[in-house]
């Protein structure tokens, strides 16, 4: 078949460790055969990182912006160990924090259901996608060990100067304080990626924060969220037939656990850190589930959900044979693929993108997997199988797709 065409660049941004070794797989084995890959290149890999003194991330979402798609390998967001092991100028923080900020985005996480993986709730029939504020909370806290006697206030300069006070604690003990802020805009962004993906998916979409406890900082994010639905959208969604569902982050729980699931379920930040995780978890395994950041303005980062696969990929550098799962690394490369087809008005893209992940699904249920998903299957007959064989089984079915 003659290669598809692509108009518009791809932001591709590289990664580290196994992930990174998938991605050269991955283009080489289902991607570059069928497609005139065009992309503009970017290495996120931590020694990359390590000499551009992180420029090259912020280029990135940069370029992102530009484009309006990227897809992202998973990339190592370096502890102690880590400067000691990469010799780093300094600890560089998470990229998919600073792509975050850039792109004021909120995260997509929706698992990838295949026969023979069953999710532990025995009621989800359909995938549940969380879509996780990406700012502030504790992940931009400020916090503080306080010692016995001391008090804690929490203290308001306003640009008048005058001082707004509350007492925090007096302490009779040792202990410790921490303080968390968001921004308005931020929320109304966060509200705004959420009602647009929701529109786009043509689901549900469910809210839900403690605002019965929290009554000025839960109570600010149900209030804009609430405001940003009735001005902006209300009308397109009774137009499509799907509601926007507010609920308290303890009634949300409960519903999602007797649910079949078919809706997306927005969270704060951490929130959406611990039930992203949860859901996937649920539903089988980390491996298999999607991740696209998404801005308010409709700008979209596809990405893996999971890490670098550390411990797979001392083994590969060992030569040993690894069995490492990249169906979530293939549908970041999918979703981003379909996305441009879709903004280019692209069919044979969107079409590709669409019959590689079928192929892959079925290579899955065929019985034939990686080392993960056979200790998960159901399926009566399944075979293990490395890490490159598994990607070119998934090529013999997309090969009879096509």
């Amino acid at each position: 078949m003659e290669k598809i065409k692509m108009t518009t660049p791809l932001v591709e941004m590289d990664g580290d460790e196994m992930t990174r070794v998938i991605w050269k797989m991955i283009k080489d084995i289902l991607l570059t055969p069928y497609i005139d890959l065009n992309t503009e290149y970017y290495d996120l890999g931590l020694v990359h990182r390590n000499e551009t003194n992180d420029q090259v991330t912020i280029d990135s979402a940069n370029a992102t912006k530009k484009y309006g798609v990227a897809v992202k390998c998973a990339t190592i967001t370096p502890n102690a160990d880590r400067m000691k092991e990469y010799t780093l100028k300094e600890m560089w923080k998470s990229p998919n924090g600073t792509i975050r900020a850039i792109l004021d985005g909120t995260v997509f996480r929706k698992p990838i259901i295949v026969k023979g993986i069953e999710p532990y709730v025995s009621t989800w029939k359909k995938p549940i996608t969380i879509a996780r504020h990406a700012y502030g909370d504790i992940y931009k806290n400020t916090e503080l060990r306080v010692k016995a006697g001391a008090k804690a206030e929490l203290v308001i300069t306003n640009p008048d100067g005058t001082e707004e006070r509350a007492l925090i604690h007096d302490f009779k003990g040792d202990g410790i304080v921490q303080g968390v802020h968001n921004l308005d805009d931020s929320i109304k962004s966060f509200a705004r990626a959420c009602l647009n993906f929701a529109l786009d998916q043509k689901e549900d979409i469910w809210f839900a924060t403690k605002d019965t406890i929290s009554k000025q900082y839960d109570h600010r994010f149900k209030d804009l969220f609430n405001e940003v639905y009735e001005t902006e959208y209300k009308e397109r969604f009774e137009a499509a037939g799907i509601e926007y569902f507010y609920t308290l982050i303890d009634d949300a729980v409960a519903r999602v656990i007797r649910s079949d699931g078919g809706f997306i379920w927005a969270c704060k930040n951490y929130d959406g850190d611990v039930m992203s995780d949860m859901v996937a978890t649920a539903f089988g395994s980390l491996g298999m589930m999607t991740s696209v950041l998404v801005s308010p303005d409709g700008v979209y980062e596809y990405e893996a959900a999971h890490g670098t696969v550390t411990r797979h990929y001392y083994k590969y550098l060992k030569g040993e044979t690894t069995s490492t799962n990249s169906i979530a690394t293939l549908f970041a490369w999918t979703g981003a693929l379909y996305k441009r087809g879709e903004l280019d008005q692209n069919e044979a893209l969107m079409t590709f993108a669409k019959k590689l992940e079928q192929a892959a699904v079925q290579t899955i249920e065929d019985g034939v997997m990686t080392g993960d998903l056979y200790r998960l299957s159901t399926l009566e007959t399944k075979q293990t199988v490395d890490t490159e064989t598994f990607l070119n089984e998934i090529n013999v079915r997309l090969q009879a797709l096509l």
